[in-house]
């Protein structure tokens, strides 16, 4: 393979499989919280779980907020299931588009959240 040429879907390395398990919505959740505990891995692999462990919380919080309403009027009910479900749409396609960053080999780097999850998780979490 020539260096202009892109490469094939079973030519993934074993450094972008990593990041796709840490990057999938919801599950990539856990292998990420244990890459930061035991402090394993590359740096741009410390970055993403960071990134992924912030979004999941951030996802979960804003979730469970939406949902805790019980005594609310039904036109309400309704607004904040439509809000979940955008909530949760935006979660899917923020990671999905974070996978096809890292399979095209640019920086799944996201400039809000990698603030938030440099502050918020490396201080106070890990």
């Amino acid at each position: 393979m020539t260096r202009h040429q892109t490469p094939e879907p079973w030519e993934t390395s074993e450094k972008q499989l990593q990041l796709f398990i840490h990057l999938v919505p919801i599950i990539g959740f856990f292998p990420s919280l244990w890459t930061l505990y035991r402090r394993q891995g590359s740096r741009e692999q410390q970055e993403v779980s960071r990134q992924s462990v912030t979004l999941a919380l951030l996802w979960v919080i804003a979730y469970s907020l939406l949902s805790s309403s019980w005594d609310t009027p039904q036109l309400w009910t309704l607004r904040l299931l439509l809000i979940n479900g955008l909530l949760t749409s935006g979660y899917f396609g923020v990671s999905i588009w974070m996978m096809f960053r890292v399979r095209q080999g640019k920086s799944p780097r996201l400039p809000g959240i990698r603030s938030i999850s440099e502050g918020i998780v490396r201080k106070h979490l890990f």
